[in-house]
């Protein structure tokens, strides 16, 4: 009987290990079923393509400059008085020697009239001298003397005339009225260090840029540069080298340059603040990649080209770049499609979805699909 109950416990415990190991390999190929049908779905990524032009492109020298008028004057009186006329505002255009403002004249008046009597009364005095004098009947030392006086009455009246003259104030140059400070009923005196008016001369302006020792090689007279200003959002106009300081300053290690501004309409005003790109070089017929493009790591540039939906990295050599553009020396030839957004998680033959290609018909990429 016990050995009955022991054979029937053998037999279910080897029951148990069989149905186990049953359940185990039917999971077994289940799990293997699935591995089977496991994949992984690499998606391609999206991206904006653009392609490259053939144009002009310039090396410049970027810098700041500040317009100057090349001629102005301060006006400053000669003569002591009471301004009793202005005849111009501030913006008027003058010509040289025009009437500006005039002081009460009547004290210039007066001394004019009494050098004139002075001068008529030495000179009938002279007149007499001289009639006695050859006949040696008046001493050399009066004669002299009167002559003298004579001599200096001349001179007084010629003061006499210039102050009179000075009470009219005219302008130096031809030019706009900058300033205005003078009034009707000031009182002026003569040389003050106040200044009544202040005129420019802007039909050719002045912009002073310093370039660093390093670029005096570059630079020549009758150099173009394009000067963009902050006044008129940007707009380029044209000047030209005029002068090139021939000292370095040994503070700054920078030289001066003169810029000639051409300003015939008038538009410019001294003072503007303006942009300056120094033209040093031009290339013709150069292509052009977008700037943006260019993946520059250490001493390598690169570019990602699109091709039948693939993305390849390429090393490119690049010369002059300018604004938005840069110019491709070697690596393309002009007629391929640039990643120019999306390609800095880009890795090299990586598939890729375009979805803008301003302008640019370029296939996308199909979704790949790789076995685990």
């Amino acid at each position: 009987m016990a050995l009955t109950t022991i054979n029937r416990k053998l037999a279910l415990s080897l029951c148990a290990i069989m149905v186990s190991t049953s359940l185990l390999s039917g999971c077994g190929d289940a799990e293997a079923v699935v591995d089977q049908q496991k994949t992984e779905v690499v998606m391609a990524v999206p991206v904006e393509v653009a392609t490259m032009h053939v144009g002009t492109i310039s090396s410049n020298y970027s810098t700041t400059a500040v317009l100057e008028a090349k001629e102005e004057a301060f006006v400053v009186p000669r003569a002591s008085g009471i301004i009793e006329h202005i005849f111009v505002e501030e913006g008027d255009y003058v010509e040289k020697g025009q009437v500006l403002a005039k002081l009460e004249p009547e004290r210039y008046r007066l001394n004019l009239d009494r050098a004139k009597a002075d001068l008529v009364g030495v000179e009938k005095e002279l007149a007499k001298i001289n009639k006695v004098y050859s006949q040696k009947l008046v001493s050399d030392d009066t004669f002299d003397k009167l002559n003298a006086q004579y001599q200096s009455a001349k001179a007084t009246l010629a003061l006499a005339e210039l102050d009179l003259a000075e009470a009219t104030i005219t302008a130096p140059i031809s030019g706009y009225i900058a300033e205005r400070n003078a009034k009707v009923g000031n009182l002026t005196e003569s040389f003050q260090r106040a200044r009544m008016f202040h005129i420019v001369q802007q039909k050719e302006l002045y912009g002073i840029v310093y370039l660093p020792e390093k670029e005096l090689a570059k630079v020549h007279n009758q150099q173009r540069a394009e000067l963009d200003l902050t006044a008129f959002g940007g707009k380029s106009v044209s000047a030209f080298v005029e002068r090139i300081s021939p000292v370095i300053d040994p503070k700054t290690g920078t030289f001066k340059i003169t810029l000639r501004v051409p300003n015939e309409s008038g538009l410019l005003k001294s003072g503007m603040f303006a942009e300056v790109k120094l033209n040093y070089d031009t290339h013709q017929d150069a292509i052009l990649l977008p700037r943006k493009a260019i993946l520059a790591i250490d001493n390598s540039v690169n570019v990602f080209v699109v091709k039948d939906g693939i993305a390849s990295k390429t090393p490119v050599q690049i010369g002059y770049q300018e604004g938005d553009f840069v110019e491709v020396v070697s690596g393309l030839t002009g007629n391929e499609h640039i990643v120019v957004t999306g390609h800095h998680n880009l890795r090299d033959n990586a598939p890729v979805d375009v979805v803008s290609t301003n302008g640019v018909d370029t296939p996308a990429a199909p979704i790949t699909v790789v076995k685990a």
